[in-house]
């Protein structure tokens, strides 16, 4: 790879952050190291440039972008506010809808990836979808305009005292459809937006190379916009205003993305489908299945024993080594007798595969334990769109007289503390590393993750010791709202650790999930980073729901008991922190033992390192070689 094709990855992963962050899928700029006539022959069979849509396309398609994450996150940022104030929903229920939620719709891209590139295109998925999610951003809406579809209004001091009408089952029934259907919509939408937009450049030209860079800047400027309005202006209309207005105005948004989207569809360039990663995959694990059996090759014998034909497309550019690792998966290329054609193709793709087709399904093996870890990892952070909206809620968040904070607003000193850290690091933390390890990027990608989840561990430390002081102080001057009489700031040192675990962690796993997989398989890194999303909500809702069950006895309520100032939040952020650190050994564990991609431990005719990770200079000359 290029220097310049390796300034754009790191530039892009640090950018993916609050993308990824937010739940829309990160994907990775093209390699514009390689050659025009490589680029040329491999994008010919499925797109079409006699009308590209280049510049004239992007106004209709991040238009279309900016009105969606407007709806989109203008909908959701204040979301656990609405569930426990506006539906009178226990903050333990209210955190399991949203962390349910978030999971089903940061696993469900996974799905609607594979259908786009197999099946019908990004085209007609990012349509279809789109109209999915308009349709759940009304159903949604319409739970706070029509009184039937709420429960009474409800005073502070009677929700204090519990005496508010929870939301029927109707009631929920028809929020959670709304739910379901923006789920199917962003199924389609996030893994699909940012391949559409590159799709309307020809990356064979320079002026189409520019372009895609060009379009990266701004999809990431205006979603930076985007984030700030969303987490400022409309969570203070919804929590100030008006609850009809500020879910109005997300929804009216979705209806202008869409109609921004179809304005533009003679324009669009429309890349065909061609076929999905994950069909390689299974037929892999197929093959190595019915091969099961057989004994795999010594060293000695691997020459004309396994099935390693010319590559085509995509997986030209990225032939990977032939390791020794997983050697059961070997025998899925292993030719047997009648399996080849006189022509040299396979007689059957679920019998035989190729080399490139085997290492592929290594690389997600071997990337598997470190994934993993990440799940745990991303647990501390599940929390700070839930209990941490509590605490703000139970404290004053005014500033000066007649100005109060809304309490969903405060994810927003993380997003203040990355921007400011990651120029910071990327200009000078990094050459100064540089000069001390050697190393281009200052420190490996799996320290910097590690480094991340250290961060994970003091902010829920951080936030225990801020809860234990608020409820003391709370309960030491007893009001009937049960509110704090200290100030919301007290909770800046627990969010500016969440945002630099974010800045280590999440741009660490994002750059190492793109470079340890070939150009091929980027949707499924992607998708991969999205699915530790989903498991870390999926665990947060688990360990909250055991937390809640368990804790509570006849003498004293559970931890997360709806009124905090009885709870013991502080215990359950100690407990969160302690599975931190024992994901943390476990990180130290795997990642010791992992080895990068680019790197083979065979005696091959292949330029060969030792196990470890490749300077990029050398990983590159690795992957030209083979």
């Amino acid at each position: 790879m290029s220097a310049k094709g390796k300034n754009l990855s790191f530039s892009h992963s640090s950018w993916s952050l609050l993308c990824c962050r937010n739940g829309i899928s990160a994907t990775s700029p093209p390699d514009t190291g390689k050659t025009s006539d490589e680029l040329s022959k491999n994008s010919s069979r499925s797109r079409d440039y006699k009308k590209p849509g280049g510049w004239k396309a992007m106004p209709f398609i991040l238009g279309n972008e900016t009105f969606e994450r407007l709806a989109a996150f203008g909908l959701f940022a204040n979301f656990m506010v609405y569930l426990t104030r506006e539906f009178h929903l226990d903050q333990v229920y209210a955190s399991n809808i949203l962390n349910l939620w978030s999971g089903v719709t940061n696993f469900f891209p996974l799905i609607g990836a594979f259908i786009s590139d197999a099946y019908v295109g990004r085209f007609r998925t990012i349509a279809f979808c789109s109209f999915s999610t308009l349709l759940g951003m009304v159903m949604v809406s319409l739970t706070a305009w029509l009184p039937k579809l709420h429960p009474p209004s409800c005073s502070p001091h009677q929700q204090a005292l519990n005496q508010c009408v929870r939301a029927s089952t109707p009631n929920l029934g028809v929020l959670l459809s709304g739910l379901c259907l923006l789920s199917v919509g962003s199924a389609g939408i996030r893994p699909c937006s940012i391949p559409f937009g590159v799709d309307q450049f020809d990356p064979t030209t320079d002026e189409g190379k520019k372009g895609i860079n060009s379009f990266f800047n701004w999809y990431y400027t205006t979603f930076t916009v985007v984030l700030l309005i969303t987490q400022t202006v409309v969570v203070y209309i919804q929590d100030s205003v008006s609850w009809k207005i500020g879910f109005a105005i997300p929804t009216l948004c979705m209806l202008c993305s869409i109609i921004m989207f179809f304005v533009g569809t003679r324009i669009y360039v429309h890349v065909k489908p061609e076929g999905s990663i994950f069909s390689s995959i299974a037929q892999v694990l197929v093959a190595a299945y019915r091969k099961r059996k057989l004994e795999v090759p010594s060293e000695k014998q691997l020459d004309g024993v396994f099935y390693d034909p010319p590559l085509v497309g995509t997986r030209a550019l990225s032939k990977l080594p032939f390791t020794n690792q997983f050697r059961a998966l070997n025998k899925a290329a292993v030719v047997m007798e009648g399996e080849v054609n006189p022509d040299g193709s396979r007689v059957n793709k679920w019998r035989l595969v190729s080399i490139q087709e085997v290492e592929e399904v290594k690389c997600l093996a071997r990337v598997f334990p470190i994934w993993a870890a990440g799940i745990l990892g991303f647990t501390s952070m599940a929390q700070q769109g839930t209990f941490t909206v509590s605490q703000a809620m139970k404290m004053d968040r005014h500033l000066g007289r007649n100005f109060q904070i809304p309490a969903g607003s405060l994810g927003v000193i993380s997003f203040i503390t990355i921007g400011v850290w990651v120029p910071f690091y990327d200009r000078i933390m990094v050459p100064a590393l540089r000069r001390v390890t050697k190393h281009e990027g200052g420190i490996s990608l799996l320290q910097r993750i590690g480094i991340g989840m250290v961060f994970s561990v003091l902010s829920m430390v951080a936030a225990a010791l801020v809860e234990k002081v608020r409820r003391d102080t709370a309960n030491a001057n007893p009001n009937p709202l049960g509110i704090a009489p200290m100030s919301v700031l007290w909770l800046v040192p627990q969010l500016v650790l969440m945002g630099l675990c974010e800045a280590f962690n999440v741009i660490g796993q994002i750059e190492f999930f793109n470079r340890q997989f070939p150009e091929n398989m980027r949707s499924i890194a992607n998708a991969l980073f999205s699915c530790s999303f989903a498991g870390a909500s999926y665990v947060s809702s688990a360990l909250v729901t055991t937390v809640h069950h368990v804790t509570g006895t006849h003498t004293h309520p559970d931890w997360l008991t709806n009124d905090i100032n009885s709870g013991r939040l502080d215990y359950f952020y100690y407990l969160v922190a302690g599975i931190g650190v024992l994901n943390f050994i476990y990180f130290l564990f795997v990642a010791q033992r992992y080895q990068y991609k680019g790197i083979s431990d065979l005696p091959h005719d292949l330029e060969l390192a030792s196990k470890g990770e490749l300077p990029h200079s050398t990983a590159a000359k690795c992957e030209d070689s083979t």
